[in-house]
């Protein structure tokens, strides 16, 4: 690879530059968030953000908008590891609102590619819509004819191929073509997919893609018996792809023009330098200083050993993934947004490990990363010291968990703990026990036992869990002893609270803390307990930090019912002279039961995480009787 070549700061300018110069406004990304969107969790395309405006809505910046967006889909981590799949990236992107359409947007996108950015033009094919007689629709020959005419300027003859499915792509092979038609489930747009399933209302159109050709990369016939430029075997990189929205569906089910036609173009960024420096391996050309990063630390070098490039690679984007999220807001815990930055980070960790990384040293790879996007993206850059304590944090509460359930896995291999059959599945009981007592990662059980050759069964653990949710559900919904006033949102969250500070003050004070009573409404804490002396200023404050340390720290608060006697082996509090039933509920704040911070038997209701309590503050601290002290506390939001 050549290291003149132009770099991904030069190529986003450029091409900003570019529409700008075409009186296209050039706004900033949006947030990986996304804004009044509750129908998904992260914002995964440039067009996402645009949608609103797509369909109707005027853009205050006007008709032509041109930006480079952040973007992260959760769909695509298990396929990081090889050469071409990331979780992040940056989407290009540039749209015309009822303005130009597609003689100026494929045009401009020829002249971008083969004159700005110098991909040379004999690599680049193109795909066009077939058409859809069912629905009435005419093959786009239109974007066809635009296509044919830009390559004969380059003294390119391009060939018009059909194509129609996919599928028969490979059977009729190349051809020797260049313009490829392809049908609705390729080269057709619509939030609700192909023509046939749009309700009435539902804008669509026609799409044509762009795609480049490494020349170097020979056909493998395990993905198909010829190749096409939609094949999966690697020769082809879609760069790019022009949404033509110009259809509306009917209520009697046909269609008609739109009376505004609009454009959405959108192209990766990364996948663009690829081909800008003819290199297939996104990693080798946009996360190279990330890549220099686990060399130093793990003194390993990248593409020297096969083993090793799936470590590189997902450390690398995991990694940069969980730097913009975080900056983004979010932080690591066990559901929705934060269980992806939890399980982006775990990976990391445990590749990390097999790398040989020593402790903590993964989390400044945040800083390289940070410096590549300090131009483009400064807030990130910005927050680069919240951003490493955050994953150090993570780290170092995951390789406690990580620690215990690999030897406790390793016991389930040794005894052979595997279900019935050919022996080949690790059994669902020992996989529902990684699970829930050791704050194992489902995910990494089954990943770990598939590098051992083994698999799990999957349907009866989940199964279990299933059962273990309902019974926990079902216990939440009893009356809650301890002195809950309500089962409101502060309530909640005070309850939460109390275990947090029954924990700091054995912390602190040095002694098993015995609780006397307490009593919770949505304005305060009260929790009343067993010392013999009134706590110092410095005492209370050491206990106000430890309770908001656990509070920032975003640890996750979780519920396990299980025996009696196995609840008391762990070490989780109870109430001494207190009848308890053979099965009891256990709360325990932290990743796994066995390395919790707090853990009591109690039926709850808990917040999901620490994260959500706000801060902590003790207003008094006074005695009760002989013996016995109370503390006063609020959460300040």
């Amino acid at each position: 690879m050549n290291e003149d070549i132009m770099t991904a700061d030069e190529i986003r300018q450029k091409f900003l530059q570019f529409f700008k110069d075409r009186g296209h406004a050039v706004i900033p990304s949006a947030s990986l968030i996304p804004e009044n969107d509750p129908t998904t969790l992260f914002t995964a395309s440039g067009m996402q953000p645009m949608l609103p405006y797509l369909l109707g809505q005027e853009h205050p910046a006007g008709t032509r908008v041109a930006d480079s967006q952040k973007s992260f889909r959760t769909v695509d981590i298990n396929e990081v590891g090889d050469n071409r799949h990331t979780t992040f990236f940056e989407m290009l992107g540039n749209w015309s609102l009822g303005d130009y359409f597609k003689k100026e947007q494929i045009e401009w996108m020829f002249q971008f590619l083969t004159d700005e950015i110098k991909i040379d033009p004999n690599r680049l094919y193109v795909t066009v819509f077939t058409g859809d007689k069912k629905n009435n629709i005419p093959k786009d020959t239109e974007a066809a004819g635009i296509w044919k005419e830009l390559f004969a300027k380059k003294g390119i003859n391009a060939k018009e191929i059909e194509i129609g499915g996919e599928e028969n792509g490979y059977k009729v092979g190349m051809q020797g073509g260049r313009i490829f038609y392809y049908d609705v489930k390729k080269n057709w747009w619509s939030r609700a997919g192909t023509p046939d399933n749009m309700p009435a209302g539902e804008p669509g159109g026609s799409d044509s893609e762009m795609f480049y050709e490494f020349t170097d990369i020979e056909h493998d016939k395990k993905f198909g018996e010829l190749c096409h430029p939609n094949c999966d075997c690697g020769r082809f990189l879609e760069i790019g792809n022009n949404v033509f929205m110009q259809y509306k569906k009917n209520s009697d089910g046909t269609f008609s023009m739109l009376p505004k036609h609009n454009v959405d173009f959108g192209g990766g960024l990364e996948r663009m330098i690829m081909a800008v420096q003819n290199c297939h391996d996104i990693f080798e050309v946009n996360h190279k200083s990330i890549l220099s990063h686990i060399e130093k630390v793990s003194g390993k070098k990248y593409g020297q050993n096969c083993d090793d490039l799936k470590a590189f690679r997902i450390i690398a984007d995991h990694m940069k993934a969980s730097v913009f999220l975080i900056a983004d807001g979010v932080i690591p815990g066990n559901t929705d947004r934060g269980y992806f930055v939890r399980r982006l980070i775990r990976r990391s960790v445990r590749y990390a490990d097999l790398l040989g990384i020593k402790v903590n040293t993964l989390a400044y790879v945040v800083e390289p990363i940070t410096n590549m996007y300090k131009d483009c993206y400064p807030e990130v850059h910005n927050q680069l010291e919240r951003i490493i304590d955050i994953v150090i944090k993570e780290e170092m509460a995951f390789r406690k968990t990580l620690m215990n359930g690999l030897k406790e896995f390793e016991k389930v291999i040794k005894k052979g703990n595997f279900g019935s059959g050919s022996g080949e599945y690790v059994s669902s009981d020992a996989v529902f026990n990684l699970v829930t007592t050791y704050g194992f990662p489902v995910e990494l059980v089954q990943e770990i036992s598939e590098e051992k050759g083994l698999s799990i069964d999957l349907e009866t653990f989940q199964m279990k869990m299933d059962l273990h949710k309902a019974r926990s559900r079902s216990g939440s919904e009893q009356k809650f002893k301890g002195g809950l006033g309500g089962t409101g949102e502060m309530e909640t969250k005070y309850h939460t609270a109390t275990h947090l500070l029954r924990q700091a003050l054995e912390d602190v004070l040095g002694e098993k803390i015995v609780q006397k009573g307490s009593n919770i409404n949505a304005e305060r804490l009260r929790f009343d307990f067993g010392f013999d002396r009134k706590m110092t200023d410095d005492e209370k404050r050491k206990v106000e930090k430890i309770v908001n340390e656990k509070i920032l720290a975003g640890f996750p608060v979780q519920r396990v019912v299980m025996k009696k006697e196995e609840a008391e082996k762990t070490g989780a509090v109870h109430a001494f002279g207190d009848k308890y039933a053979d099965e009891v509920s256990v709360y325990f704040v932290g990743d796994s039961l066995e390395t919790a911070y707090s853990k009591e038997f109690c039926g709850g209701p808990h917040v999901e995480n620490t994260n959500l309590l706000g801060r902590f503050k003790i207003t008094k601290e006074e005695a009760v009787s002989a013996g016995v002290r109370r503390i006063k506390a609020v959460l300040e939001s």
